[in-house]
């Protein structure tokens, strides 16, 4: 096997998403036959060359699994939690190797979560520019009116975590329930925190649900805290849905009309 990257050594061993192995590198983490290696581009064979992170020897690359999961609202997407609150790693009781959620829903949100230790796919799906779509059911509080939908079609100013303004790309939405408190069913091409969220609080509603039901070619189909593998097909269809996408000239999802 020839020399490659080191992040994408690790990433294929399932130690961590292909960002997150790059932290590891950048905060000096890793060895390379004793050598502690911080520069990004740096390579190894990882047949030939002994890596170790955080102290640990790499055993190569190891099978890869892709995990569904219902997320229930009540539960953090994160490996593990400083405040000791549930994380969804609690719900994967039986799964055999490490894995790790891709991208995250909210402690308050729920519905369709991918897991994985394919950091090289995890990459390509959390990335800005993958644009694989995410469609998701979201109650809202009061009744917006249809130049507030309009505007969320078109895009609108919010704040990132940072505290920097960012306009939304465009997004897909219809009402499939009206009532005082009416649900929407909204697509979006990007992932940013607490995004419908703040799409919403910038046309003066508050959110009171959010359920993701589909994320690229898969449909939310297990029960709330359940989990399934991914068929052979579904692996094949999610990841050419991030090749397309990222391909120049990918087109966005059309908008949809309220009813």
């Amino acid at each position: 096997m020839s020399s490659e990257r080191l992040q994408k050594i690790i990433a294929a061993a399932g130690i961590a998403s292909r960002r997150k192995s790059e932290e590891l590198i950048t905060s000096g983490r890793v060895q390379v036959n004793g050598q502690v290696i911080t520069e990004l581009g740096s390579k190894a064979n990882p047949e030939t060359d002994h890596i170790r992170v955080n102290g640990k020897l790499l055993q190569g690359a190891q099978r890869h699994s892709y995990l569904l999961l219902n997320k229930p609202k009540g539960y953090v997407t994160t490996m593990h939690d400083p405040q000791n609150r549930p994380t969804v790693m609690d719900l994967m009781r039986g799964v055999k190797g490490r894995i790790y959620p891709v991208g995250r829903l909210d402690y308050a949100s729920e519905g369709l979560l991918i897991l994985t230790n394919d950091g090289a796919l995890a990459h390509q799906l959390m990335k800005a520019a993958s644009h694989v779509s995410k469609t998701y059911l979201v109650k809202v509080a009061g009744t917006p009116t249809e130049d507030a939908i309009a505007k969320l079609r078109q895009g609108v100013s919010i704040a990132t975590d940072e505290g920097k303004r960012v306009r939304t790309a465009p997004a897909a939405i219809r009402i499939v329930k009206e009532s005082a408190n009416p649900w929407y069913e909204i697509t979006l091409i990007e992932g940013r925190n607490r995004q419908i969220r703040r799409m919403f609080e910038a046309v003066g509603h508050h959110v009171e649900k959010i359920k993701r039901v589909r994320y690229g070619p898969l449909t939310l189909d297990v029960p709330p805290g359940e989990y399934r593998s991914l068929t052979l097909q579904e692996i094949a269809r999610l990841k050419s849905a991030t090749a397309l996408q990222a391909a120049p000239g990918a087109r966005k999802p059309a908008k949809k009309s309220s009813r």
